[in-house]
């Protein structure tokens, strides 16, 4: 239990660095569904660009062995590998055709900024996909499914 606590507090800690100190947070959850792409468990990270497209922070990883990290391409050249910006937020990796819900607070600064949340995919015997979905983070976009090329069949968040 008390690890659940640290996750959420260093996630919640990652999504508020990103923005100026007095921005006010909100509960959004993250909802991710794969395709039936009938093979192992796949790799995700969930992350955040600004609106130039340069990388602000790290805010879920699912897989948790970091020699194949490598693969999340357009993550992992973002972040030098660095496992410092997953450290804490990881969770096990999502099988073929399932689903994983995750919430934290992000700032209220994100939405209609022109930030945007990536999801760069992978898994075992298939090509990656880097930027599997990406979706500009805005209020009016809060509820509306967003399909993926390759692993994502949908991807959801909501305030």
């Amino acid at each position: 239990m008390k690890n659940r606590f640290g996750k959420l507090a260093l996630t919640t800690a990652i999504a508020a660095s990103m923005l100026p100190a007095l921005a006010a947070a909100r509960p959004v959850t993250l909802t991710t569904t794969l395709k039936n792409y009938g093979g192992g468990g796949a790799y995700l990270v969930l992350y955040v660009t600004d609106a130039k497209g340069v990388y602000q922070g790290t805010l879920w990883m699912a897989g948790t062995h970091g020699k194949f990290y490598r693969y999340l391409k357009q993550w992992f050249r973002a972040t030098r590998g660095n496992l410092a910006e997953v450290n804490g937020i990881t969770g096990a990796s999502v099988g073929s055709g399932r689903s994983f819900s995750i919430k934290l607070d992000l700032s209220d600064a994100l939405f209609d900024a022109g930030y945007k949340l990536h999801i760069d995919a992978a898994a075992e015997n298939f090509r990656e996909s880097p930027s599997d979905v990406v979706v500009p983070l805005t209020k009016a976009g809060a509820g509306k499914p967003v399909r993926g090329r390759a692993f994502v069949k949908s991807f959801t968040y909501s305030m």
